[in-house]
């Protein structure tokens, strides 16, 4: 589980959240479900945010109101390398 923002961050590209949405839109077979906004918070709308949801209830993360336990949850990137731009 973790943000769209930290995900762009880990791969060298900070601030480059919108590219990490249309990334996840574009390639088939991505776990899109196990990316939110910052926070924990569900940004779909409508019945895709009911859909993503249900994914993260079916393999068991929990809420705290209507947000993801990022506490709980969130995978945390390791820090980059001297020299390196985080994931290879």
């Amino acid at each position: 589980m973790s943000s769209y923002g930290a995900i762009a961050k880990a791969a060298g590209w900070p601030g480059a959240a919108r590219q990490v949405v249309r990334i996840l839109r574009q390639v088939p077979g991505l776990p899109w479900h196990r990316v939110v906004g910052s926070g924990g918070a569900i940004k779909l709308r409508g019945e895709n945010g009911a859909e993503q949801r249900f994914r993260l209830r079916m393999e068991a993360v929990t809420f705290r109101g209507a947000r993801v336990d990022m506490g709980e949850h969130e995978y945390k990137f390791p820090k980059k390398s001297a020299g390196g731009r985080g994931l290879s």
